[in-house]
């Protein structure tokens, strides 16, 4: 049927639109840069990332450590990274003994390091189980980077580092999220195993 078509034309126009005006921020290009070089950087000194989200953003959390701890483009070591988001016995300790809202705060401060780097996905920046594991990255000197949509939510002020997709739309977010984190992998991926971009 025409109008489908249409339909499913429409949904990739709107995300080729998303992905154009990130294209066309130079200082959001400039952040995912440095976001990338911050983490090699962690990497390069012997430390982890962790990564956390709610629903589909736990499902690009534990496909980003995927990635890291197995590989990307080409054979290597794997990384280490750590999605808060998969270990049923803790998620649902955490949550019985301490509330929903404390599902990766917990975890942050039991595993985390000062020098780890904790990756928080939400597309409304308003998740409070996210916002208060970042409270934790505070007191642990572990670095923060937010990944959201267009506001940044209350993420905005407490992650260190804060990418903001421009958009208010959770696919289309969510969509650019995934493109996000994948280039941070291959650029991790290349300055540490591969030749790097010197």
């Amino acid at each position: 049927m025409e109008i489908i078509n249409q339909y499913i034309k429409s949904h990739f126009e709107d995300s080729i639109q998303v992905k154009n005006q990130i294209l066309q921020d130079k200082a959001l290009i400039e952040l995912i840069q440095k976001v990338a070089l911050i983490t090699t950087n962690a990497y390069k000194n012997g430390f982890k990332t962790m990564l956390a989200g709610n629903g589909g953003s736990a499902a690009d959390a534990q496909h980003i450590a995927g990635e890291f701890v197995s590989r990307f483009y080409f054979d290597r070591p794997g990384i280490p990274s750590i999605a808060l988001t998969t270990d049923t016995s803790i998620l649902t300790a955490i949550g019985n003994d301490y509330g929903y809202d404390r599902l990766f705060a917990r975890q942050v401060q039991a595993q985390g390091v000062k020098g780890d780097i904790f990756i928080g996905i939400s597309t409304s920046g308003n998740s409070t189980n996210i916002i208060e594991a970042l409270k934790v990255c505070k007191e642990k000197e572990i670095i923060s980077i937010g990944l959201t949509g267009q506001s940044g939510g209350k993420m905005a002020d407490l992650c260190d580092y804060c990418i903001k997709v421009p958009s208010n739309c959770t696919p289309r977010i969510q969509e650019s999220h995934i493109v996000i984190g994948h280039i941070i992998c291959a650029i991790v991926e290349e300055e540490i195993f591969g030749k790097g971009f010197k």
